[in-house]
């Protein structure tokens, strides 16, 4: 088959660029045709490996010129912009001619099911329904997430298949005829997980609103006087990282927390760690739940919607709390760093449950579905 999908960019270290890169290199493995197509990429590395035959587009579109300015900017540019887009886009699936078309629900998601290159189009979001009500943003720019939260009711009705990462984003979305539930896979099956006797909870994720890192640091504040001995390392990016580290100087907790840059070698993150913290507003499946679990390592998170409730099995093989309860956040941790055997036993169930997310199960109802398609 000839598969395109189409992103954003490829540069940046998150969960998503990361899930891309694994079904994409997946495919080219089986001997697939892959392409990635992007609009703001500029040039830049992917920050995840991709496999040599797999061809990259970029557009350049430059979405990203007018984030972060007035709401009149982006409302001025966008059209204009979109216009762009879906004109370099279809004559480029026009010269690729593609069988299956993937969105990863970025600014094509108005226009790509009318582009008729005679590939079936296929949408899948990484958040929640909820994801830009839970932006919580004001004024005019609340206006405008409730609107295009009510336009992308409808525009997923115009894709062949629609796919969630979790059965509880299934039931927010209604009673669609092409939605479908197929989760993100582990990234890893290591053959040795974490010992879990280092003193260290590490957290993974972009620097923005969404992860909620602050309330982490709120979290720690709580707690790390009592535990001298134990590290928190926030590890990756993003635009709050002044933001997070004012909040550690603040509370004068410097030597207890540490901002990290992303790795590449996220294994060695994983295996010296003891517990994973997840403290955000809201997610879809967070590949950071995934990953830990393969590691055999214990998960203390906010409930958040959506996917913590779907990965962690509370008090089994880690604990999941009210979302924005830090206290509660704070609690939780407090119990699995000062228990070691109880560290031992979650981590023993995180690594049994994680085996419903191999890369073997996950990737094999993805190629089912696209040769269904295919066969349409």
């Amino acid at each position: 088959m000839k598969i395109v999908y189409c992103i954003a960019g490829t540069y940046n270290s998150g969960g998503m660029e990361r899930v891309l890169a694994n079904k994409a290199n997946w495919f080219a493995h089986q001997g697939h045709d892959v392409t990635i197509i992007t609009t703001e990429q500029k040039g830049r590395k992917p920050f995840f490996s991709l496999d040599k035959r797999i061809v990259c587009h970029d557009l350049g579109i430059g979405y990203e010129e007018n984030n972060g300015g007035t709401f009149l900017n982006k409302l001025l540019h966008y059209p204009s912009k979109q216009y762009r887009h879906r004109k370099k886009l279809t004559r480029l699936l026009e010269q690729i001619k593609p069988d299956i078309t993937v969105s990863m629900f970025c600014n094509d998601v108005s226009f790509l099911p009318k582009i008729k290159d005679g590939s079936k189009k296929v949408l899948e979001i990484h958040f929640s329904k909820f994801k830009r009500l839970q932006y919580a943003r004001k004024g005019l720019w609340r206006l405008a997430d409730i609107y295009r939260n009510k336009r992308e009711e409808r525009q997923v009705k115009q894709f062949d298949r629609f796919i969630v990462l979790t059965e509880e984003d299934k039931t927010y979305w209604g009673d669609l005829a092409n939605i479908e539930v197929i989760p993100n896979a582990r990234t890893f099956d290591p053959e040795h997980v974490a010992s879990l006797d280092t003193k260290k909870v590490v957290a993974i994720g972009r620097f923005t609103y969404q992860k909620g890192f602050e309330r982490l640091i709120d979290a720690w504040n709580m707690i790390c006087r009592q535990h001298p001995e134990w590290h928190l390392d926030i590890v990756g990016d993003g635009e709050n990282r002044t933001q997070l580290q004012n909040l550690i100087d603040y509370y004068g907790i410097g030597d207890s927390i540490t901002l990290c840059p992303p790795s590449n070698n996220i294994e060695g993150i994983y295996n010296n760690a003891s517990i994973i913290a997840l403290s955000s507003r809201y997610e879809g499946l967070p590949m950071i739940l995934l990953e830990a679990q393969a590691y055999g390592l214990p998960i203390v998170a906010f409930d958040c919607k959506c996917g913590p409730s779907d990965v962690v099995t509370n008090g089994v093989d880690g604990y999941l709390v009210a979302e924005g309860d830090c206290h509660a956040l704070s609690l939780k941790l407090s119990i699995v760093m000062e228990n070691e055997s109880l560290r031992q036993q979650m981590g023993r169930e995180a690594r049994k449950n994680s085996s419903r997310y191999s890369e073997e199960n996950i990737m094999s109802k993805w190629n089912t579905l696209f040769q269904q398609l295919n066969a349409l």
